[in-house]
């Protein structure tokens, strides 16, 4: 019979989540994905990785947990990693962003190549697309978006492109219509970014920790917003030093609204609210590399 627990709040764990399991899945995630847990997530991680356990039909952490470690179920990583990743995101989220974009793009030489490094479910690479194709008027702006998460489910949902119409009620009406498609019949309640939109985004599974990353440079633009907060200083200073050679000398990095990458950092200044570019001394060493 499984153990029968209540937590500090008195909701029912059907499983037995100890604090040495916790630790586990703290060293598990931080070593698989680099993402630092605190300890106020215990209840956030014993909800997400319980459901991991009935899929499986596993009765303890302990024993869920070994097989990660032992490598016999190298398809559970990604869903351990899928289901310990949060995707919270929205189009144009942090507005203030999208102008600075547009006229960082006009003012650079095509083409043009943008990263957008943690991608969720296609909502911020979308609005980059947006965001291109009304800073140059057209929808086949000289721009290319390379859009990458290391949750395998949310790239599946944003390269399909389709979202509840609810996730568009705050967009202007005429930028709704220019570029998504409303369903009809059964597909009522849903829209669809244009076809032309999607073409501009190539979608990649990508661990910001892993030892080699399938995009290459040089970047005009790299957007890494609010995923840096998930990881320790060393894990963001290695990262920021990984993105420095992928970046055109007169680049841009785009950081979330909570992210402050000058104390992780020495490679690049502050050039506005959450932007920033590369200082003179690395702008130009290796940027091709």
């Amino acid at each position: 019979m499984r153990p029968v627990l209540k937590n500090s709040s008195d909701s029912i764990k059907v499983f037995e989540f100890t604090s040495r399991d916790f630790a586990r899945v703290r060293a598990l995630i931080y070593r698989q994905a680099g993402i630092s847990l605190t300890e106020s997530k215990q209840e956030m991680v014993y909800s997400r990785l319980a459901r991991r356990l009935r899929a499986k039909g596993i009765s303890t952490f302990e024993e869920y947990l070994d097989r990660l470690e032992s490598g016999c179920d190298s398809e559970e990583w990604e869903a351990f990693t899928n289901a310990l990743t949060t995707n919270l995101t929205s189009f144009f989220r942090e507005a203030h962003h999208f102008p600075i974009l547009a006229e960082h793009l006009l003012g650079m030489q095509a083409p043009l190549s943008i990263w957008c490094s943690a991608s969720s479910t296609g909502e911020e690479p979308y609005s980059i697309a947006m965001t291109a194709c009304e800073a140059f008027g057209t929808l086949t702006p000289p721009v290319s978006i390379v859009a990458t998460d290391i949750d395998t489910n949310v790239l599946e949902t944003a390269a399909n492109g389709v979202y509840p119409i609810e996730r568009i009620d705050k967009m202007a009406p005429d930028r709704a219509k220019r570029f998504f498609q409303r369903g009809k019949g059964e597909r009522a309640g849903l829209v669809r970014v244009r076809p032309e939109l999607r073409q501009l985004v190539t979608f990649k599974p990508l661990n910001l920790l892993a030892g080699s990353w399938p995009v290459s440079g040089p970047f005009d633009v790299i957007f890494c917003r609010n995923v840096m907060i998930y990881f320790d200083k060393p894990t963001q200073s290695r990262i920021l030093a990984r993105f420095v050679p992928l970046m055109k000398p007169q680049g841009l990095l785009f950081a979330g609204h909570s992210e402050n990458f000058i104390y992780a950092s020495d490679a690049f200044r502050l050039r506005g609210k959450t932007v920033y570019e590369l200082e003179p001394r690395h702008a130009g060493a290796g940027a091709f590399a």
